[in-house]
C-alpha cells in the first residue's frame, strides 16, 4: 500500500498536508532522487489554472533542483499535453500539478515516467521511501555546481495544439460543423478552442476564461447543464465538455442529450470493429451493463478493471488490447495517445462520425444504457467488523441479484477516502434500480 500516492498521484486541500509548499518541495526532491538514480536529467512540469499552481510549481522546481535534476516549465497545459511533451522532449519524467475535476481549493501532483507513461508501483514506493526521509528531516542538497537548472518552454501550447490536430486524418476537416466547447476554465482553455477552430469548425467557446478560482465551477465534464443549454440555443451539431485537466471527455448531441464515456467508448469500439480491430475493450466495475451487452452483440470481448484509468491501462497492457475507458469520460485509445486525452478522444469520435457520414445522435445507437442508482451509505467502525461480511447484507444482496437476473447488476464498493460504502444497482428500469439499491443500503445501515 502506498501512503501518499493514490490512483492518480497525490491530492488534497491546498494549505493542508500534503498539499503544502514544504511537502511539494520534498516530493520533488524525492522524485529527483529516484529518477536521478535512473539517469534523469530533465523533468517537464505543467499545471492547470488553479491559483495554487504557482506555489506548488515553485516548490517542486526547488526540490528537483536540490536533487540535481533540471526542470522545463510549460505553464498551464492539459495533463495529456504534459505526457506528450515529456515524450517529445525526450525528458526523463513529467509532473502535472492538477486536481482534475475537483474544485479550485484542491490540488494534486502526479508524475509521469519517460515516454509519458504513469509510474510503476515500484517507482512510487521508492519515491515514498525517499519522501519519508525528507519529511523526517533528511533532505539534502547537491553541491552548487550540480544544482538543477530551470527553463521555460514558451511554445508548449502550440506544440501540443499541432499534435492534437494531427489526430484528425488529413482528408477530413470540421468544415460545416458547429461545435460548442466547454473548457471548464481549466488547462485546455487555450488549446481546445484552437484545435477545433483551426480544423475548420464553427466554434462557440464557453468557460474558457480562468481566473484561478473558477476551474470546474458549474462547468466542464462534471456539470453539463450550461453546455447542454448552449448546444440547443446555438442549434449546434454537438457539444464537447472537458474537465479541469482535459483528460476526461463528455459530449452532447444536437438535442442537448449527454453522451457519456460508456456511450463514446461503444461508438469507438463499433467503428474499430468495422475497421478490422480484433481486440477487446476494457471498462471498469462501474461501466454500465448496457455497454457490456452492446459489445457482446458486436462480438467484442469486454473486461472490467478496478475503478481508475491506471487500472484500465494495466488491463490493456496485459491483454494487448487498444481501447478502454470509464463512464466518467476517461477514454484510452492507445493507437493515438499514451494516456487518457479528452481532445484526442473527441477527434477520434469526430473522425468516426465524419467517415460514416452520420451524427452523434445516430452514432451512439445500438447501446441501451441501463438505469443506474448509486447510494452512499455512511458506516461506523465497530471492533473491526466489516458490514460487507454481515450475513444480513449478503442475504439481501443475493435476493436482489436473483430478482435482477441477467438484466441487472449489483456492485458494493468501499470509499478509499471516507467511511462510506457505495451501493450501485443497475436494472431494466429506474424504479426497480432505486428500490433494490435502497434495500441494500438499509441492510448495510442496520449492519454497520
Amino acid at each position: 500500500m502506498r501512503q501518499y500516492f493514490g490512483t492518480d498521484g497525490v491530492r488534497g486541500r491546498v494549505g493542508e498536508f500534503p498539499m503544502t509548499a514544504d511537502f511539494a518541495m520534498k516530493l520533488g526532491w524525492a522524485a529527483g532522487q529516484v529518477l536521478g538514480a535512473e539517469g534523469a536529467r530533465e523533468v517537464v512540469i505543467g499545471k492547470d489554472t488553479r491559483a495554487s499552481g504557482y506555489m506548488l510549481e515553485s516548490a517542486l522546481e526547488a526540490g528537483f533542483s536540490a536533487a540535481g535534476v533540471n526542470v522545463a516549465l510549460v505553464g498551464p497545459l492539459p495533463t495529456p499535453g504534459v505526457a506528450y511533451l515529456t515524450s517529445t522532449f525526450r525528458a526523463d519524467a513529467g509532473v502535472v500539478i492538477s486536481a482534475s475535476h475537483n474544485p479550485f481549493d484542491d490540488n494534486g501532483i502526479k508524475v509521469f515516467a519517460q515516454g509519458g507513461h504513469k509510474l510503476t508501483d515500484a517507482q512510487e514506493h521508492e519515491i515514498e521511501r525517499w519522501l519519508q526521509i525528507a519529511l523526517d528531516g533528511g533532505m539534502t542538497c547537491v553541491s552548487s555546481e550540480k544544482l538543477g537548472k530551470a527553463r521555460r518552454i514558451d511554445d508548449a501550447t502550440g506544440r501540443y495544439t499541432e499534435y492534437c490536430k494531427a489526430n484528425l486524418p488529413g482528408h477530413l476537416s470540421l468544415n460545416g460543423l458547429k461545435i460548442v466547447v466547454d473548457s471548464a476554465n481549466g488547462a485546455a482553455y487555450k488549446v481546445a478552442p484552437a484545435v477545433y477552430s483551426e480544423l475548420g469548425a464553427e466554434l462557440i467557446s464557453i468557460h474558457a476564461s480562468p481566473n484561478g478560482l473558477n476551474i470546474n465551477e458549474r462547468c466542464g465534464a462534471t456539470a453539463m447543464q450550461s453546455l447542454r443549454a448552449a448546444v440547443v440555443e446555438h442549434q449546434a451539431d454537438l457539444g464537447i465538455a472537458l474537465d479541469g485537466d482535459a483528460d476526461r471527455l463528455m459530449m452532447v448531441d444536437h438535442t442537448g442529450t449527454v453522451v457519456d464515456g460508456d456511450e463514446l467508448l461503444y461508438l469507438l469500439a463499433k467503428d474499430a470493429k468495422a475497421s478490422g480491430y480484433s481486440g477487446g475493450v476494457v471498462g471498469t466495475q462501474m461501466s454500465n451493463l448496457g455497454l457490456e451487452q452492446a459489445l457482446a452483440r458486436l462480438e467484442v470481448p469486454f473486461l472490467r478493471a478496478k475503478v481508475g484509468d491506471r487500472y484500465v491501462m494495466e488491463q490493456l497492457k496485459a491483454t494487448g488490447w487498444r481501447l478502454g475507458g470509464e463512464g466518467s469520460g476517461h477514454l484510452l485509445s492507445l493507437d493515438h495517445a499514451s494516456t487518457g486525452d479528452a481532445i484526442i478522444a473527441s477527434l477520434r469520435v469526430l473522425t468516426c462520425l465524419l467517415q460514416q457520414g452520420t451524427i452523434l445522435f445516430d452514432g451512439k445507437q445500438g447501446m441501451h444504457k441501463l438505469p443506474q442508482t448509486l447510494i452512499n451509505v455512511r458506516i461506523k467502525a465497530q471492533d473491526g467488523n466489516d458490514p460487507l461480511d454481515s450475513a444480513q447484507v449478503k442475504s439481501t444482496v443475493a435476493q436482489v441479484e436473483e430478482q435482477l437476473g441477467q438484466d441487472g447488476r449489483v456492485l458494493l464498493r468501499k470509499s478509499g477516502t471516507e467511511p462510506l460504502i457505495r451501493v450501485m444497482v443497475e436494472a431494466v428500469d429506474a424504479v426497480q434500480a432505486q428500490h433494490c439499491a435502497e434495500q441494500i443500503a438499509d441492510s448495510l445501515s442496520n449492519a454497520g
